[in-house]
């Protein structure tokens, strides 16, 4: 059967920019640009692999100090500011 559930845990997130400070405290790769003319872009690092991070994307931390990215318009959507 099919069962609605909420999550509990709180988490800490904050508002990717793309500044040195943030990614020397997250270990976010700086990728490219590529010789095929592509952009550069970023990868956090998460206990799955790495996610691919734009400018504007949220850092998450969970409980366990884990990171991952999460799309800004979603995060918005999602999440509640309990401060």
């Amino acid at each position: 059967m099919l069962h609605t559930y909420r999550k509990t845990a709180t988490i800490q997130a904050e508002r990717f920019d793309g500044s040195i400070k943030q990614i020397t405290r997250y270990k976010v790769h700086i990728v490219g640009p590529t010789s095929r003319g592509d952009t550069s872009y970023f990868l956090l690092p998460t206990k799955e692999g790495n996610m691919k991070l734009n400018v504007g994307d949220y850092i998450a931390t969970g409980i366990a100090r884990e990171h991952w990215a999460i799309d800004q318009d979603i995060f918005e959507r999602t999440y509640e500011r309990v401060d």
